[in-house]
């Protein structure tokens, strides 16, 4: 699924981007291609890179299926199997695979520029466990919030996690 902002999701965007242009005014901006993540890049800045790699999870034939709908069997099993796809979708590995793929092409130009990459819940939770050298099953042990931001630092000891979830921007009128 491919949903466009709604209104409040153009105001958190609009919070979220005056925070990141204060704090990183020179970043280099990466976003996902699909058009909520776009639409917060663009808030950001007009010069946006799209890397299909920061892509949300394909949920397959459960993309937009509430997860209380979701039969209880096939939800343990997406919990404790990194290998499961649902039907037409994606497994968690190969999304930490894309992920953490792309995070390290990406961490190369962060010892000389700021990065900042728009994504979705998955993705962002890929990069936690890749911040933290963690084992994939931590993914499931996160919880993000909508416009949050989670920030990851990389220095050439590797990266480090330095903010995660915050969204004290969204409560400033």
């Amino acid at each position: 699924m491919d949903p466009p902002l709604d209104e409040v999701g153009v105001e958190q965007a609009h919070r979220t981007a005056r925070v990141l242009r204060d704090l990183y005014p020179e970043a280099k901006v990466i976003s996902s291609p699909l058009q909520r993540a776009r639409a917060t890049a663009s808030a950001v800045t007009d010069d946006v890179v799209i890397d299909e790699r920061f892509i949300e999870l394909n949920y397959g034939d459960y993309d937009g299926v509430p997860m209380t709908d979701i039969p209880a069997d096939v939800w343990g099993k997406w919990r404790t199997d990194h290998y499961f796809r649902p039907p037409n979708g994606e497994t968690l590995a190969e999304l930490d695979l894309r992920v953490h793929d792309a995070l390290a092409e990406w961490s190369e130009r962060a010892h000389d520029e700021h990065i900042i990459i728009v994504s979705h819940v998955s993705p962002i939770k890929s990069a936690v466990v890749w911040a933290l050298d963690g084992d994939i099953s931590m993914t499931w042990r996160c919880m993000l919030d909508r416009a949050s931001i989670t920030r990851i630092a990389v220095s050439n000891r590797g990266p480090s996690l330095i903010g995660f979830n915050d969204t004290a921007h969204l409560d400033v009128k």
